[in-house]
């Protein structure tokens, strides 16, 4: 007699989503152990085996802030619309650092992590997360800088005004984290075929610090076309919100707001959908 053949019965079934759009956010949760993991790695590894460790953190922005007052409030002259050069670059300087950082690091998610994705299966979209939520420990030590370089120029009669668009850095921050990982995702799946691209975005990072109004205020620019240029860049009205709301000085705008958070949703869509459809043809080539 044949033997009956005996149903077999599994918890879990792995398939490829049927859209490339699609993002379970419920399975990243259910990885959060993961994403934690991987935030103390993150942190952890990046000044393993140095002498002043997170005293980095802190290093970095102030040398930054003393050559931009050097090069840019010294030699070039540029206005800073009244307000002291120091605390005006370091207002600029923090929010680029948070959306350079997510931007480098997770354009490396292919690339820099094949070996783990060859072996083990996770939500890939985790390690770009991590990186992002890791970065917000140096934001965080760079915002405490920058309190702390305030009040001493608040207290020493500098003009100097909160308002109340203070309420929405945590939206800045969103948006600058938002920005950073789309375009960080979308790097890592353009590397995984043409590494060029990793040579070719670095460079153009450095140029888009200078088109961003970070070491000179948008009121410097006069020329219409190039100021429409010039907001053009998404970054540009967080930016000069972010200084808007702490310096009292900066050019704030909703609508100038809604077009970089929109320009932001459709880069994370568009990126997930290229980021999906990479991970599908990853394996083949590791």
């Amino acid at each position: 007699m044949r033997k009956k053949e005996q149903k077999q019965y599994w918890t879990m079934r792995i398939r490829p989503h049927e859209r490339l759009w699609h993002i379970d956010l419920g399975e990243i949760w259910r990885y959060r152990d993961l994403t934690e993991l991987f935030v103390r790695r993150n942190i952890v590894v990046q000044y393993k085996q140095t002498i002043l460790g997170p005293l980095w953190y802190l290093i970095q922005p102030v040398l930054t802030v003393i050559m931009n007052m050097v090069v840019f409030g010294g030699i070039a002259k540029m206005s800073t619309d009244g307000i002291p050069q120091a605390i005006f670059y370091m207002a600029g300087n923090i929010c680029w650092f948070y959306f350079a950082d997510c931007l480098n690091q997770s354009s490396s998610t292919f690339t820099a992590n094949q070996h783990m994705f060859g072996k083990v299966y996770f939500p890939r979209l985790v390690v770009p997360i991590a990186v992002v939520i890791s970065n917000l420990l140096r934001f965080a030590i760079q915002a405490g800088l920058f309190v702390v370089m305030y009040l001493y120029f608040f207290f020493n009669g500098a003009d100097l005004a909160v308002n109340w668009a203070i309420l929405l850095t945590p939206v800045f921050v969103v948006m600058l984290a938002g920005l950073g990982l789309g375009f960080g995702i979308l790097i890592s799946s353009l590397t995984t075929k043409y590494r060029d691209f990793t040579i070719l975005f670095t460079f153009i990072v450095q140029l888009w610090m200078y088109a961003t109004p970070i070491v000179y205020p948008l009121s410097m620019v006069e020329e219409s076309s190039l100021r429409t240029l010039i907001l053009a860049n998404p970054m540009t009205s967080i930016i000069e919100a972010f200084k808007y709301a702490t310096l009292g000085q900066g050019y704030f705008s909703w609508l100038a707001l809604g077009y970089s958070f929109l320009f932001m949703s459709v880069l994370l869509l568009f990126s997930i959908v290229i980021f999906n459809k990479v991970q599908r043809n990853f394996m083949d080539t590791v």
